[in-house]
């Protein structure tokens, strides 16, 4: 095994304060709102409604913090690679205003919470870029920096970088964050205890009933009542709206390591070019800093995970003079097919249900805004971006049809051709090798069949049970993957990751 291989784990769970897991209700509650997802959204929503006086509950399936916030680059920005340019074509000057001062808006607002709360979180003010090395490039770079500027961002075009190799061009916008999220998060639920907020973790959701007041069912048989409900579990779990048709999922791998302070980057970059790459640099020790680099967009359960990390590993180490890796994660995104979050009420006649949705990699700047806009109706507040992220639109799925189109075409050719092709693969659990899995046919069954380390086999269904498209295995994270959805699951079938809501089904083999 080498060395890469046996490095593992998001760096921001392993350094933040360690405490023991919140309880699960114990008994039937009933509260003012109901906020499922313990992650940026979840809580930032929850936050603000406690501090307006509202009685809160955040229902979290593991631990807050630690999904898809506790594995992201840190980046807090409203520099989204090449979004202004692309806002203007199809929202208008007015749309990608909007974006750009409610992303803004949310920055300054956690620099405020930050100062007011005293949380030490690395927070450090750094400018954005988004970088290429190809000169064809340079005139999209350039109108990207017209718009973004002319949306309201500090944004220019620039030749030159601090990166230890020549680029074509960049966007620059200054006055962005970095800082670490889960300190960042850990602070703002401390806090949201004190004021009287509560926190349930290893808690699951499995059902929703909308009324008045609505009820949400545990997988533990609970019964919360809230007069709302806010989905914030980055995919829907609940999908009446059928919004599963305007998110594609992605994973993308995260590998990190040491640098000498000098040669560490302090901007945050990122290019769309080579499957993408993001370079960012944290506070560490000894006079190191700590470099972030990301990249290798990957459809869940759907390639070598191994090698894409060999491939992200060794572009960082070419490009980063002494650069050492200590740790190693993914994380997982859901871009909207018309590259604006999903934020406000789940569907048309919704009253009470609120969801937080496809923030296509920009969890952090959007979890935060989502907070704030969530609140704001909840207590009928009005908010001039509120159309511009309200999950009900239909004209922009309708200009990006192709967009939805292709995403429609690519999950039921997963559903069809997945089972089709099963039938010609492994046929045998003993084909499997120690470490791996593999979707097999067991009698009339399709198993999803892992074989651990030590030689035992363990067999599931391979059917998810979200809607039921067949899983397949990512040896270099161990899980099992939906490549229809996004959902994740231990080799046991336990949820790694929603939309799933039950785990996979045991099988005998």
């Amino acid at each position: 095994m080498n060395a890469e291989t046996r490095i593992q784990g998001s760096y921001w769970l392993e350094t933040a304060p360690q405490g023991e897991p919140a309880p699960q209700p114990s008994a039937d509650i009933t509260v003012d709102v109901a906020v499922i997802g313990g992650g940026i959204a979840g809580l930032s929503t929850a936050w603000e409604l406690v501090r307006q006086g509202r009685e809160v509950a955040v229902l979290e399936a593991g631990r807050i913090a630690a999904g898809v916030t506790g594995h992201t680059t840190a980046k807090l920005s409203a520099q989204h690679t090449l979004v202004y340019d692309h806002l203007r074509r199809t929202r208008g000057a007015e749309g990608a205003r909007l974006y750009a001062r409610s992303q803004m808006a949310a920055i300054e607002h956690a620099a405020g919470i930050v100062d007011e709360l005293g949380i030490e979180c690395e927070w450090e003010q750094a400018a954005a870029f988004t970088y290429a090395e190809d000169r064809r490039r340079v005139g999209q770079l350039r109108a990207e920096a017209e718009a973004a500027r002319a949306a309201g961002l500090p944004a220019d075009f620039v030749t030159e970088s601090e990166l230890p190799f020549p680029i074509a061009g960049a966007v620059r916008v200054t006055d962005q964050v970095q800082f670490h999220p889960c300190k960042y998060l850990l602070a703002l639920a401390e806090d949201l205890r004190r004021r009287g907020g509560a926190v349930y973790e290893g808690t699951r959701v499995v059902g929703l009933s909308e009324g008045e007041p609505c009820v949400l069912k545990t997988d533990a048989g609970v019964s919360v009542r809230a007069d709302d409900v806010v989905v914030a579990t980055h995919y829907p779990i609940f999908d009446r709206a059928l919004l599963f048709t305007r998110l594609s999922p992605r994973r993308e791998l995260v590998v990190a390591g040491t640098v000498d302070e000098g040669q560490a980057p302090r901007g945050m970059y990122i290019t769309p070019e080579q499957s993408t790459r993001s370079v960012r640099s944290a506070p560490y020790r000894d006079g190191k800093r700590l470099l972030v680099v990301t990249g290798e967009h990957i459809t869940p359960g759907t390639a070598d995970v191994e090698e894409h990390f060999a491939r992200l590993s060794a572009w960082a180490t070419d490009r980063f003079q002494g650069f050492t890796i200590t740790h190693r994660w993914a994380t997982q995104d859901n871009d909207s097919t018309d590259s604006v979050p999903l934020v406000g009420p789940m569907r048309a006649g919704s009253s009470h249900t609120y969801v937080a949705t496809g923030f296509g990699g920009w969890g952090l700047s959007g979890g935060i805004m989502a907070g704030r806009l969530i609140s704001d109706l909840v207590n009928g507040r009005e908010v001039e971006w509120a159309g511009l992220y309200d999950p009900r639109r239909l004209g922009t799925v309708v200009r990006e049809g192709t967009t939805f189109l292709r995403n429609q075409a690519k999950v039921a050719r997963h559903f069809v051709g997945d089972r089709l092709s099963s039938v010609t693969g492994p046929t045998s659990p003993d084909d499997i090798a120690p470490g791996d899995g593999a979707v097999v046919r067991v009698g009339a069954r399709q198993c999803a069949v892992h074989r651990d380390e030590g030689g035992e086999l363990h067999a599931v269904s391979a059917c998810c049970t979200h809607l039921g498209c067949l899983v397949a295995f990512n040896r270099a994270e161990q899980a099992w993957e939906c490549p229809c959805h996004g959902s994740r699951f231990a080799p046991d079938g336990s949820i790694l990751q929603g939309p799933a809501v039950r785990p996979l089904q045991q099988r005998d083999i």
